[in-house]
């Protein structure tokens, strides 16, 4: 019996000492890619942060040739223009339309329902008066536009231009008063001017993407702007925290934590804001433009924080020796 409580002991004892080894060996090994990454990174930071400011000298190259080309930096929706909105609800050819209106260069946004995907209507923007498209889309349809089964809105040039131009100056105060936070937390220069590059990218990357793909930006486009200026800040400013208050790590070290803890709010909001737009783009044209615009830019901000800020940061601590 003894002998027995014996070997139990010895098989116990055997059992730990292979976990232990098991943890030190992972331990080990983990180790070993940390150190890797670290020589890595060290060795090619600096590249990275090239790629990051090449990717915005290329963003405003592209809106300058743009802005010569079209007298502004984007495509303007009716809202933002001014012209007709006309909504109805039948089903027809979206194709065959076009061609029947083609005169009047119109956008033509199918409705569908959301589960099933059939067709409940179409939305028509152009930027003629609705009384010159009305005849020609009645002509079309075959039958009357009614209230009941119709809905326009329309909005003059000048009243647009002033909204327009109303929304780009909130835009910006925004992005002032959120330059004022950043240099009131952290009272140190460079990493603040990190952070506020870092969001200026971050809208500038999706308003590229939707000129490149010809999408004309209503309203609530400059509102999703206006989202993009508070969440890109997000991440940024929790790696600027992390690299410069926690010092008792070495600057890979709390550039890795933060990057672990930055990357999982940056995926799970593109997977959240993405998979809302696939679900609303059959039947809601401008939620599927909010979310267009901030899953491009969640993507946007995974580059420009772990590609730029983050080696401006690591450069900045390396020269203050923090």
């Amino acid at each position: 019996m003894e002998e027995t409580k014996e070997e139990l002991k010895g098989s116990k004892h055997t059992e730990i000492t292979k976990g232990e080894l098991k943890r030190a060996k992972h331990t080990e090994i983990k180790v070993s890619r940390g150190k890797k990454f670290s020589d890595w990174y060290d060795k090619h930071y600096k590249w990275l942060l090239l790629a990051s400011l090449l990717i915005m000298i290329a963003a405003f190259v592209y809106l300058g040739i743009f802005y010569s080309k079209h007298g502004d930096i984007m495509y303007k929706d009716v809202t933002l223009s001014g012209g007709s909105s006309i909504t109805v609800y039948s089903s027809v050819d979206i194709k065959q339309l076009e061609k029947a209106l083609e005169k009047f260069s119109p956008i033509i946004r199918q409705l569908s329902e959301l589960q099933t995907g059939k067709q409940i209507g179409f939305t028509i923007e152009t930027t003629a008066s609705y009384e010159e498209i009305k005849p020609e889309l009645e002509k079309f349809l075959g039958y009357q536009l009614t209230e009941q089964n119709s809905s326009v809105e329309s909005t003059g040039s000048t009243l647009s231009k002033s909204f327009y131009m109303e929304l780009i100056i909130a835009l910006i105060v925004a992005f002032f008063l959120m330059s004022i936070v950043v240099f009131v937390s952290f009272r140190t220069f460079i990493p603040s001017i990190a952070v506020m590059q870092a969001a200026l990218v971050d809208m500038l990357i999706p308003l590229v993407f939707m000129d490149i793909i010809g999408y004309r930006i209503s309203t609530a486009g400059i509102a999703a702007f206006l989202m993009m200026v508070g969440y890109s800040v997000d991440t940024d400013i929790m790696l600027t925290n992390r690299a410069l208050r926690k010092k008792e790590l070495s600057i890979n070290e709390r550039l890795w934590l933060a990057f672990k803890t930055g990357l999982t709010m940056s995926l799970a909001a593109f997977g959240a804001v993405f998979s809302a737009f696939l679900m609303v783009s059959r039947f809601s044209p401008l939620l599927s433009e909010v979310f267009l615009i901030l899953s491009i830019g969640a993507l946007t901000d995974i580059l420009t924080t772990w590609l730029g800020n983050a080696a401006i940061l690591k450069w900045y601590c390396e020269k203050k020796h923090i």
